[in-house]
């Protein structure tokens, strides 16, 4: 029993020396049809069916050095782009031009490198 202890103890520190190290990451994810000085324009859950590009702007917060924005029509994933994370709060987005006949439902999910999701968003093309 005594063996079990120590091995036990340790761990229970050092996860929480982990945890207090490494503040968990959040992120949000806004969909527009334009970013202008780093502002979303647009913002919408809905867009008609020649909006041209739709995109993605997401806040990351204690991330990691890079996020992944995976693009989903019809649950099916059509798009996946890696955005680097260079400081404790960064804004970036990414664009996807929407083929014609791609009307439907679609969403946008913002993942850490693990594939966590930090959040998603979700849009029609009418």
């Amino acid at each position: 029993m005594k063996r079990l202890a120590f091995p036990l103890l340790t761990s229970v520190l050092l996860g929480g020396w982990a945890v207090a190290a490494n503040p968990t990451a959040s992120g949000t994810a806004q969909l527009c049809t334009a970013v202008k000085d780093r502002t979303p324009e647009g913002v919408a859950a809905s867009f008609p069916a020649g909006v041209g590009q739709v995109y993605c702007f997401s806040v990351i917060t204690n991330g990691q050095p890079k996020v992944v924005q995976v693009w989903y029509h019809a649950e099916k994933e059509v798009f996946r782009i890696e955005l680097p994370v260079r400081s404790a709060r960064w804004r970036t987005w990414s664009a996807k031009t929407i083929p014609p006949g791609s009307n439907g439902a679609w969403r946008v999910e913002v993942q850490d490198p693990a594939g966590n999701v930090l959040a998603t968003a979700r849009f029609t093309v009418e």
